[in-house]
C-alpha cells in the first residue's frame, strides 16, 4: 500500500483549447495530483530526498503545461502524467485531475475538467531466437527496449540453449526473459515488441517455426486478459521450461494469476512430470 501527498487546485495560465482564441489568449487551469509513493523513510529520517518534492512537482506541471499548447485537456492530462511519472523519483502512481473553469460553452457551469490515473506496471517478456546471430538479435532486443522511453529494463535473465517446442526439426533456441518496468498499456507493449521483432526481420510464417526473434508478453502485473491477438497470462507458458527456467532466475517468486503458484513451483512440477 503506497502513501500519497496531495497537490489541489494549482493555478496554472496557459494555452489550451479547441478554439483558437484559447490557445492565442490562453485561460486559468486548475491543477490537483495524488502522488503515490512509500513515504516511509521520510518519515522515520526526515529526510526530504527519501520523498517526493510537492514543490518541485508544483513547478514541473506550471512550467510544462506553459510550454505546451494542446487542443484537448485530455492530451495535457495523458502526456503531464507520464512526463511526471518518468521525470520524478519514486513516483509509482498519480491521479492527475485537470479543471477548465472557463470552458466556453455558452451555459452556466463551475467548471469542466478531465481525471485519469496513470502508473508503472510491471511486465515480464521472454525472448527468443533460432535464425542467424540469435545472441546478437537478444541483445538487439533488450537495448531496443531500454530505448523505449516509457520502459525501463530491471532485469535480464542468463541466455539458455534449449531445444525447439513444437515443431522439432528446426535448430536449437536462444532463450532468456526480462524483467520490465513500463508505462505502456498491454496492446502498446505488443505493438511495440511486434515493431522489433519486424526489425529483426522476423516472419510469421510457421506457427512454432524458426525465427530471427521472438518477444512474449507473460505476465503484466497480475492482470488476466484475453483478446484476439493477445492473452495473459501466456497461455502456455506454465507447460515451457525454457520459459520457466529463465523467468525463474529474474522473478522465483512471481504468482501466476490464474493458477496461484509461484514461477518456481510451476517449474518444479514441470521437471517432475518429465
Amino acid at each position: 500500500m503506497l502513501d500519497q501527498i496531495r497537490i489541489e487546485d494549482l493555478e496554472v495560465f496557459a494555452n489550451h483549447g479547441v478554439f483558437p482564441e484559447e490557445n492565442k489568449l490562453g485561460q486559468k487551469f486548475l491543477v490537483s495530483a495524488v502522488l503515490y509513493v512509500d513515504t516511509r523513510k521520510a518519515g522515520k529520517t526526515d529526510d526530504l530526498t527519501a520523498s517526493i518534492h510537492y514543490g518541485e512537482v508544483s513547478a514541473f506541471i506550471t512550467e510544462y503545461m506553459k510550454a505546451h499548447t494542446y487542443m484537448l485537456i485530455e492530451r495535457v492530462a495523458e502526456t503531464l502524467a507520464e512526463e511526471l511519472l518518468m521525470h520524478t523519483p519514486r513516483l509509482e502512481k498519480i491521479d492527475l485531475e485537470i479543471k477548465k473553469p472557463w470552458a466556453p460553452v455558452g451555459l452556466p457551469l463551475k467548471t469542466v475538467s478531465v481525471k485519469i490515473e496513470r502508473s508503472w506496471h510491471t511486465a515480464y517478456i521472454a525472448l527468443g531466437s533460432n535464425i542467424g546471430d540469435s545472441e546478437t538479435f537478444l541483445n538487439e532486443a533488450v537495448e531496443k527496449m531500454k530505448r523505449i522511453p516509457t520502459c525501463e529494463v530491471e532485469r535480464v535473465s542468463s541466455y539458455l540453449v534449449t531445444a525447439p517446442y513444437g515443431v522439432t526439426d528446426q535448430p536449437d533456441f536462444l532463450n532468456a526473459c526480462l524483467k520490465l518496468h513500463t508505462l505502456l498499456y498491454p496492446m502498446e507493449l505488443l505493438g511495440e515488441l511486434n515493431r522489433i521483432e519486424k526489425e529483426a526481420g522476423r516472419e510469421r510464417k510457421i506457427h512454432w517455426g524458426p525465427r530471427t526473434l521472438d518477444l512474449d508478453i507473460l505476465l503484466y502485473d497480475d492482470l488476466v486478459m484475453e483478446e484476439e491477438d493477445l492473452c495473459i497470462p501466456h497461455v502456455e507458458m506454465h507447460k515451457r521450461s525454457f520459459v520457466l527456467q529463465p523467468l525463474e532466475e529474474i522473478a522465483p517468486y512471481k504468482r501466476h494469476p490464474v493458477y496461484g503458484k509461484t514461477v518456481r513451483e510451476m517449474l518444479q512440477d514441470l521437471l517432475s512430470e518429465n
